[in-house]
């Protein structure tokens, strides 16, 4: 009886076993099932030996070298748009028109008193000449000349002061009549004939036709590396353009560009053909490492490959089993982008420099 009772606590005891050793692995294989489903994360990686930049990558626009918004330095309507977007203009061509009755009339006003001064003007310069042969002849006195002269300058000084009246109001009448201050395509409209303009408030805007050039915005830790006169590699997209262009301009501060230091690429005359104003572009400047002054010994990488979590810093590698393995190092001097890692990372181990994704530890990842 005791033998039969211990024979089943056996039996019992291994079916338990059995079980708990059949649901560990369907644990292991549940995890290995989602680890195979996760999507790898595609990664760019690298490695301090082969780590020399050979060139900055940014972006840029076309933009015309010569543009020009068109306004008015007097308030009206707008009587006359005698362009719309797109329109070809000479230099001198007139563009639009500005109410301008109420200038006229002060113009009338100014020639109504030039001619009154002029009259008052010759009556004194007739007294001026009586007097002054009478004062020859002894028959008038010097004050009674002071007097006929002084009224005869006053008189000078009135019709000298209505026609410079007359100038400011021709001055004001010129701004009436929009011209076109170079030769151009019309690009923006901006107000209809019939609104009312106001000084400084642009119309339209006029950009220089075949006058093209990039503009692009280059990072504080790449300034250093642009030289102007370098070349600059361009690529347009949407003209199906690759040419060569020449840095012709380096902007000295970033305080109203957002910390990017804005530099001007020229295109050359036989490119011009296609382009218009706004066209993104992709642009390759080749650069010279800095690292010269470096010792080759010494590991260097991107600082911005570096990851901080509170007072360590690391970086991600590659694991044996390919996932993201982040590995603590040690870090020292930084050379321009770059940073020294002291240890944690051979000079010829690769490490993560981009990622398509966000990386954590142990997350799947495919090389690109």
């Amino acid at each position: 009886m005791n033998i039969t009772i211990h024979f089943k606590r056996i039996i019992t005891v291994s079916m338990g076993m059995v079980f708990l050793g059949l649901s560990a692995c369907g644990s292991n294989n549940k995890k290995e099932a989602l680890l195979s489903a996760e999507k790898p994360i595609i990664v760019t990686v690298s490695s301090p030996s082969s780590d020399e930049q050979k060139e900055i990558n940014i972006s840029g626009q076309v933009e015309s070298a010569q543009s020009a918004n068109i306004s008015t330095r007097v308030m009206g309507y707008i009587t006359k748009l005698l362009v719309k977007v797109g329109d070809r203009v000479s230099e001198g061509q007139l563009l639009a028109t500005i109410s301008n009755q109420d200038i006229l009339a002060k113009r009338a006003q100014i020639d109504a008193m030039i001619a009154e001064a002029m009259d008052h003007l010759k009556n004194a310069q007739k007294d001026y000449e009586r007097f002054t042969v009478l004062y020859k002849q002894q028959s008038a006195s010097e004050k009674e000349l002071d007097n006929i002269t002084l009224q005869y300058n006053a008189a000078q000084s009135r019709v000298e002061a209505a026609k410079q009246m007359r100038n400011e109001v021709n001055a004001m009448l010129i701004y009436t009549s929009l011209i076109a201050p170079f030769s151009g395509i019309v690009t923006q409209k901006l107000m209809d004939a019939g609104s009312m303009a106001s000084p400084g408030m642009p119309i339209l805007t006029i950009e220089h036709s075949g006058s093209y050039q990039l503009t692009a915005a280059v990072p504080e830790n790449s300034i250093q590396q642009i030289q102007q006169g370098g070349e600059a590699f361009v690529t347009i997209k949407a003209s199906n353009k690759n040419f060569k262009g020449t840095i012709t301009q380096i902007n000295q501060s970033s305080a109203f560009t957002g910390g990017q230091y804005m530099i001007k690429i020229s295109i050359p005359d036989n490119q011009k053909t296609g382009l218009y104003a706004g066209m993104y572009a992709t642009i390759s400047v080749p650069v010279k490492a800095i690292t010269s002054a470096v010792p080759s010994d010494q590991v260097l990488v991107p600082i911005a490959c570096i990851e901080n979590k509170d007072q360590l810093t690391g970086l991600f590698t590659i694991g044996t089993n390919g996932t993201a393995l982040l590995r603590w190092v040690r870090l020292g001097k930084v050379y321009g982008n770059k940073v020294e890692v002291l240890s944690g990372l051979e000079k010829t181990e690769q490490f993560i420099v981009s990622a398509e994704g966000k990386l954590y530890n142990g997350a799947p990842i495919t090389i690109k």
